[in-house]
Order: C-alpha cells, then structure tokens, then sequence
C-alpha cells in the first residue's frame, strides 16, 4: 500500500487509514486481529481509534494485539479525546485537565508509551482554545505524542488552532485535520480542505464510503446484520438514507457496474485520491469487509468517471 506524508510533516500513512469503532463492541478481539493482519499484509500502517469508542475498548484491543500482528514500530497508532458519554449523553471537556487524563489513560489501555497522533475530538465552546492547545503541547513536549491534530473542527476553528500553534516554535504544530468526507458529504471542500493546503496541514478523512451507504448495501433495505439495524449506530447512518443520497448511491452503482468495480471500490478511491487527502479511514465489522475494501490499492478512476461523480454529488 502507498503512503503519504501528512501535510509538510515527516509523518508517514498508509494511503487507507483503519478505522475501529466497532472493535470491543460489534468486533471482537478475533475479527479485530484478523482485520489487522490483513491491513498490515496489506501494507497498511496507519490505525485510528478514540477513548470513547466502545468506552475505551476499542484501545484495550488494540494494545492486545500490538506484538503479536506487528510490531510497535511499524504501526502509526491515532487516537483522540475530549469526548464521553457520561450517563448516555454526548460531552464534550477540552480543558487542559481532562485531555491529559484521558491521553494517560488512553496510553495505558493501548500499552504504549506514547502514541503517533494525538487529537482533539472535538470543538468545545466552553473551554477557552488556549487551555486545549496546552495540552497538545504538553504531549507533544512530553513525548507521550510524537504528531497532534484535530478532529471535526470547521474550517475557521482549525485556521485559528493552526495559527496559534504557529506563533511559538515550542508548542507543538497542528500535523493533521481529521473530517468526514465522502460523495454523501463533500462540506469540507468548503473551507476546511482549503485551510489545510494553505496551511500544510494534512486530511485525514473518516468515513469516506457515506457511513456504509455508498456501498449498496442499503438500497433496499436496512441489512438485519448492518451497522443500521444496531440501536447504537441506527441515528448514525440515518441521515444518508433520504432522497438525495440515494440518487448519489445510484449514480455510483452505475459508474461502478460500468467500470467493473464494486460501488465500495469506486467510493473509496474517489476519496482516497480527492486533492489534500493523506489517508482515508475505513472501519469495518468483519475481516471479510475489510478485505473487500483493500482491493481499492489497484483502483484509480477514470477522470470521466471523476468528473461525474464530482458533478453528481457537487455541494452548491
């Protein structure tokens, strides 16, 4: 698999990021190492996962399998924090104290001294930026993060992180903006791509096949073992079951039959190679999917078909 630098950095991913949002829930240990044994034989590097996924089993997975399917310094290990689900409901605290606990406990699940990338989840009102970039600093100065980044800021909240960092060579420099994008959700294109090729910084993007809907899988119906039918990801993949997606979804089916390749093929590689993207992050609940979605190494899109789908799927 070919790799990329992250922006201006010296940081090196995979093309095709593996995503693990599932693991310790939907995936267990087993499907998660043989996910990372394909993604790895594949040539893969680059996984990415949070403290909250799973309430941090996620980590716990991870660091399990670290030594026995590849060796720590073949990996390049992303998570992030800032968010939780205290009682069921969505917090978020991006104040220096609480991102250094989670960042120590988020070492101690993995089993790791330190992590590759370490990211804010999330914008937070309430909590003046200073304070957050302060932690990015401490990890960063500490070690215990050799990159920092941020995840789901808009385009002006990531501009202004950038800035400040920028300002002062001793705090630690915004390596990657991690966005979702996909032919279901090109709102980035609207500022934050275009803050990230100005200011060097590269794309991480996470959930590059429309959360599962680009695949196929949900023209239909809603698949009784898809993320869609779980109580836990039902509200997550609803917005891109309406009208407008599934005129998208077609128009991919189409190139996709057309060409010979799976929709899931053609989705991904339309993202993996968008202008400014580093790595494309796929999650997958079984090792079977993943390795349908690795075969997109040897795919590169027509410009024709490029173009199409960028008119098709174009956000006015």
């Amino acid at each position: 698999m070919k790799r990329r630098r992250a922006g201006n950095s010296g940081l090196e991913l995979s093309r095709l990021g593996l995503g693990t949002m599932t693991w310790g829930r939907d995936t267990d240990t087993h499907e998660a190492a043989e996910q990372m044994r394909s993604f790895v034989e594949a040539g893969g590097n680059f996984i990415d996962t949070a403290s909250t996924y799973a309430d941090g089993d996620a980590e716990r997975v991870i660091g399990g399998l670290i030594g026995t399917i590849a060796a720590r310094e073949d990996l390049v290990i992303a998570t992030k924090a800032g968010i939780s689900f205290p009682n069921g409901y969505r917090t978020v605290n991006n104040s220096r104290h609480h991102l250094i606990s989670e960042l120590d406990k988020s070492l101690a699940r993995l089993g790791c001294d330190y992590v590759d990338l370490w990211q804010i989840h999330s914008w937070d009102p309430n909590v003046a930026l200073d304070d957050t970039l302060s932690a990015l600093d401490y990890a960063y100065s500490s070690g215990k993060a050799r990159y920092v980044g941020l995840s789901n800021f808009s385009g002006w909240q990531s501009a202004r992180a950038i800035t400040l960092q920028e300002s002062n060579t001793a705090k630690a420099p915004i390596t990657t903006l991690q966005s979702e994008y996909s032919l279901l959700n090109r709102f980035i294109e609207n500022e934050v791509l275009e803050c990230a090729q100005s200011t060097g910084v590269g794309i991480l993007a996470w959930s590059p096949l429309g959360r599962g809907v680009l695949t196929g899988k949900y023209r239909q119906s809603i698949p009784a073992d898809s993320r869609g039918a779980t109580p836990h990801f039902a509200n997550f993949i609803a917005p891109y079951l309406d009208g407008e997606s599934s005129r998208i979804v077609e128009a991919v089916s189409a190139a996709a039959g057309g060409l010979g390749y799976s929709p899931l093929e053609v989705a991904l590689a339309w993202v993996r190679d968008a202008p400014g993207v580093t790595s494309a992050i796929i999650g997958a609940r079984t090792g079977a999917q993943l390795r349908g979605a690795l075969t997109v190494e040897e795919i590169v899109l027509p410009d024709v078909v490029r173009n199409a789908l960028d008119e098709v799927s174009r956000v006015f």
